[in-house]
């Protein structure tokens, strides 16, 4: 029965079940009789009147079946001197637990927790009362028992996982904790860890950090990358939670990496990331280890300067990761709690030899890894290959050496607990030298709230203090790793953050020495005119859609038509006027038909000369003097409405139309019909009788075209008392798909149905007037008016058949008015052309050029043959 499983098994039940169960556990797994070197494997003993525990991952993770690996020489040794000096200075002070002396047991967790559980046992053994009753010597004795020692309080552990693992036992046994290293965010949970502290800060604020550096570089398209276990994946999980609640950063691919990782795992990981090419951001929370193998999967893909990565305090500053690998991790930005190095630990360090450091069990073993020498030992041939350790050796003199990052929290952490107990000491012992019955024993939950009150200028000068759950502030430096600009590639603080970040984007420098802000970004941003239509589920994502037709861009979101009277700016981020257009004289469209209604009038003027310089002749008698006039009058005004129709409109000049655009055609036809009804009536009365029919006198014909004519003039005056004639701006007849083409038109308020209606009482005179011809058509040939009238009502028939579909047709032209103004106008000149040309243009032309069959014929009789 293994003990984590011993644990597990423990867990589920409430506290009052816990505490025998686990004695039973401890029992089974160490039995009371082990030996003493048993009991504390690997671990250190220092006495005091007050006994610390510290947990340090000393040595690695073992390989498959064994619990330890090779020896770490910084996190492992580094971190654990660190504490062994922190009791030192701590010791001489006098000022400080004057007459406490601070001792330690210190064990080694090899890096894994289920291994630190079991070596945290020795915490608890002295809480647990063990019944040896029925236990004897040979000789019958009771046997002697060396009671442990008390452990207070614990520093460590490192990994969050082990931390983790071994806060649950604690917790049980009421021993207060302070981390020098974990980071995990599930550790600031009071709930669980109640008896948990830091003197780090948890990674929800490394990832606030991290997500503030993000934002600062303009991304919002980035991955993530966890190592599997609490660290790594509590890291990731605080980064997207806290990007949530924040919005404007999208997780493009959460990846994570196995514990044991496959061959080609990290192939793999790669080609996922380049699934998403554009979240070029990697956010990284993993061990040095799988930093360095995703930086050679990388360049193995021939990635090198492709990705972006913002690395957790696992990465930090740290050279392993990066050694070799320079060019893929250039450009890529860290993090680290804020930190200095200890002068103090510097010189106490190196001045560590083998002969006044025999306290440390584990430091033959790093002498002989630090010098690359084997050190003698009894019994044990010396290998031949290596050579022997002479003990003259000097660290940082014949060996490299560094300050390992985590030895001021270390040391941080002793102090915490050291200042914790010199205010319980002062409160429960006062005017005591040292420790009094009130602290024996130290009671943890007391103790616990005394370290959470401690604050005070820690070994490099900044405050350490705890929130209430145990957390210490966010302060962390913000590193770039550049290969430009040093002598030798390396890590350049490029600014700070402390609740808030302060980045100094100057000084980044990316792939190849290029200082422009490389893009992480989904979607590019949208240019003007455009509107974002966002990815289902992904903010950060969209597609740019134009705003089309008669669109403008509202907002980002959001295209909306302009108003009627508006069309969108070229680049559609506002409306702008549509321009304002009328018919113009200058136009083809105008030119044509002014020029037709140009000269009709003109021979018109002439026709009307001639017959009045002929007035008394026979032709101009016969053709009806007075109707003549009529109708001249009306082919005039016919010609007239042209100009009308292509003039500027204004009021005056839209009543001007309504009045003269059914007048001219309804006075010609007016006058036709009654001459065609006159003819008609002589011929059908002379058919029954030699009486003449009544109302043929001119007198008589005048009346009653006048009374036909009345009709239109009475509607259009009506027409003027409903609706007062005015100007319109028409802006949709012409509004084509290309909103560049819009114009609004300047017309009067005269419809197409409008147009229609005016010319609909002239439309049924003509008609009517056609059937009277088409009636009429059998006079003889010597009442010489009846046929050309004939022919020019079938002409002008014809004519208005053609107007129709033409005028209808174009209806949805983009030069609607231009067409149906030069349609309407052209048709009304070739109706006028029409009659006076087949009525008037022969009698004209006998009378000018053939003045002799100008005379009177002898008179003939009513009666027809």
């Amino acid at each position: 029965m293994s003990l984590s499983s011993c644990f597990h098994s423990c867990w589920p039940w409430p506290l009052q079940f816990w505490v025998p169960f686990l004695s039973v556990c401890i029992l089974f797994v160490r039995p009371i009789g082990s030996s003493h070197q048993h009991f504390h494997p690997h671990s250190i003993k220092l006495p005091g009147d007050i006994t610390l525990g510290g947990l340090f991952p000393i040595h690695a993770r073992g390989p498959h079946g064994l619990p330890c690996g090779e020896l770490k020489k910084e996190k492992g040794i580094h971190r654990m001197e660190a504490m062994l000096y922190a009791l030192d200075q701590i010791n001489q002070d006098p000022d400080l637990l004057p007459n406490v002396t601070l001792g330690a047991r210190i064990l080694d967790t090899c890096s894994r927790d289920t291994h630190a559980l079991e070596q945290s046992l020795t915490f608890v053994q002295a809480l647990i009362q063990k019944d040896t009753s029925d236990i004897r010597c040979s000789n019958g004795e009771p046997p002697l028992i060396r009671k442990p020692e008390r452990v207070v309080a614990v520093i460590g552990a490192s990994a969050s996982s082990v931390s983790i693992m071994v806060a649950n036992i604690l917790r049980l046994f009421e021993i207060p904790q302070v981390s020098y290293a974990s980071t995990a965010p599930e550790l600031s949970d009071n709930n669980r860890y109640d008896f948990f502290s830091r003197v780090v800060p948890p990674d929800s604020y490394q990832a606030q950090a991290m997500l503030d550096i993000v934002k600062a570089l303009g991304w919002n398209y980035v991955s993530t990358l966890a190592s599997e276990g609490n660290y790594g994946e509590s890291g990731v999980d605080a980064f997207m939670q806290i990007s949530r609640e924040a919005g404007g950063v999208c997780i493009a691919q959460s990846v994570k990496i196995p514990r044991e990782p496959t061959a080609g795992e990290f192939d793999k990981i790669i080609k996922r990331l380049m699934e998403t090419s554009n979240a070029r951001g990697v956010i990284i929370f993993a061990n040095e280890d799988d930093i360095k193998r995703v930086l050679e999967a990388a360049k193995r893909a021939n990635l090198t300067g492709h990705f972006l990565f913002v690395g957790s305090d696992s990465w930090g500053a740290k050279s392993s990761p990066v050694s070799e690998l320079e060019d893929v991790a250039e450009g890529a930005v860290t993090i680290l709690p804020k930190r200095a190095s200890i002068d103090g630990f510097d010189q106490y360090f190196m001045s560590r030899s083998l002969e006044n450091n025999r306290r440390n069990i584990w430091f033959n073993e790093f002498w002989e890894d630090d010098f690359r020498c084997k050190l003698t030992r009894p019994g044990i041939k010396l290998d031949p290959d290596k050579k022997k350790c002479t003990g003259e050796e000097r660290i940082g003199r014949d060996s490299l050496y560094e300050q390992e990052g985590k030895v001021q929290f270390v040391i941080d952490a002793v102090y915490a607990v050291a200042h914790a107990l010199h205010t319980m000491i002062q409160d429960l012992c006062p005017g005591g030298t040292g420790v009094c019955p009130n602290m024996d024993p130290v009671e943890g939950r007391a103790l616990l709230g005394y370290i959470r009150a401690v604050s005070f200028n820690g070994s490099a000068g900044t405050g350490v203090l705890f929130n209430e759950n145990g957390d210490a502030p966010g302060r962390y430096d913000i590193f770039q790793f550049q290969m430009t600009n040093h002598t030798h590639p390396g890590y350049r603080v490029i600014g700070q953050w402390t609740n808030n970040l302060r980045l100094n984007l100057e000084d980044m420098q990316w792939s190849g020495g290029d200082q422009s802000l490389p893009e992480s970004i989904c979607s590019f941003p949208c240019q003007p005119g455009e509107r974002k239509k966002m990815v289902k589920g992904v903010p950060c994502c969209w597609h740019c859609e134009l705003c089309d037709g008669y669109q403008f861009q509202l907002d980002e979101f959001t295209c909306e038509m302009c108003p009627t009277h508006m069309r969108p700016l070229p680049n559609r981020t506002a409306c702008r006027d549509t321009p304002i257009i009328k018919l113009e004289w200058h136009s083809p469209w105008a030119v044509v038909p002014a020029s037709l209604a140009l000269l009709g009038i003109l021979a018109t003027i002439a026709v009307v000369i001639t017959f009045i310089r002929f007035n008394d002749t026979p032709i101009v008698r016969a053709a009806g003097r007075e109707l003549s006039y009529v109708l001249l009058t009306g082919i005039f005004l016919i010609y007239l409405i042209t100009f009308l129709m292509f003039a500027e409109p204004g009021v005056v000049v839209c009543a001007f139309r309504r009045l003269f655009l059914g007048l001219g055609m309804a006075i010609t036809y007016s006058a036709m019909l009654t001459k065609t009804n006159r003819i008609y009536r002589i011929f059908e009365q002379g058919k029954r009788s030699v009486t003449p029919p009544k109302f043929i006198s001119p007198t008589s014909q005048l009346v009653i075209t006048f009374i036909l004519l009345s009709v239109q003039v009475v509607s259009v005056f009506v027409w003027f008392a409903v609706v007062p004639p005015h100007t319109i701006i028409d802006y949709e007849e012409l509004r084509p798909p290309n909103p560049d083409l819009a114009r609004g038109i300047l017309k009067c308020d005269m419809s197409d149905l409008s147009i229609i209606c005016c010319l609909s009482y002239s439309i049924v005179l003509m008609v009517t007037c056609t059937v009277y011809a088409v009636k009429s058509r059998g006079v003889p040939e010597t009442f010489n008016e009846a046929k050309p009238i004939g022919f020019t009502m079938y002409t002008t028939c014809i004519v208005w058949l053609a107007f129709v579909p033409i005028f209808f047709g174009t209806a949805q032209s983009t030069e609607k008015l231009f067409i149906q103004t030069a349609t309407l106008t052209v048709s009304m000149s070739l109706s006028a052309s029409v009659s006076l040309g087949m009525l008037y243009m022969p009698k004209v032309y006998v009378i000018i050029f053939h003045p002799e069959q100008n005379v009177q014929k002898r008179k003939r009789s009513f009666k027809v043959p």
